[in-house]
């Protein structure tokens, strides 16, 4: 089951995994008040007393959980990476962020997802299920899914995620027939 974060939580998580890995100067026992400030520097939070607790609490949960790794260097400075554990966690939140892009003027193509997924990838194949018909996809077939805007690099991002990629093909179409209940679904 994933566990929800907040969304400090969430910033922090995502913060280290765009910059890699961040590094503060400590020279005080108060290192983890400076992560937060380095964290939060150029973000959308103001440097507030309470923010910086919640940003310390939650660097504490994500440590004790495995989720990020701190450690003091030589030089004194104390770094914070993703454990492969975290970088996982990167990846449920991206795929929670995960939307399909609607083309202000519609191509006229069709964007099939057709899959054939084995019984022993049951978990994933229901989650790609699932995530498509929270995307809007319409369900043509039990496991064939239509949406009519470009949607590859999404799909694709699903089935790795999901350890399915064998056995999902995405299929452009220029017609499909008797699609009124197509359109109608996209309202395109």
């Amino acid at each position: 089951m994933k566990e929800r974060y907040n969304t400090i939580t969430k910033e922090i998580l995502l913060t280290i995994a765009l910059v890699g890995m961040v590094v503060v100067a400590s020279t005080s026992p108060y290192f983890l008040i400076n992560i937060a400030r380095a964290i939060i520097k150029n973000k959308k939070y103001k440097n507030s007393k309470a923010v910086e607790q919640k940003i310390v609490a939650s660097l504490r949960k994500l440590r004790k959980n495995k989720i990020i790794i701190l450690e003091e260097k030589e030089d004194g400075n104390f770094t914070i990476e993703l454990t492969n554990k975290g970088k996982r966690k990167v990846e449920e939140i991206n795929i929670d962020k995960l939307e399909i892009i609607k083309q202000k003027i519609w191509d006229k193509k069709w964007r099939i997802v057709a899959f054939d997924i084995p019984e022993r990838k049951k978990r994933g194949r229901d989650a790609l299920r699932q995530k498509l018909q929270g995307l809007n996809f319409y369900q043509l077939q039990k496991s064939v899914f239509v949406c009519p805007y470009p949607c590859d690099k999404e799909i694709l991002f699903l089935s790795e995620f999901f350890d399915i990629g064998n056995f999902v093909n995405i299929i452009t179409a220029d017609k499909i027939y008797d699609d009124i209940r197509l359109k109608k679904h996209f309202a395109v």
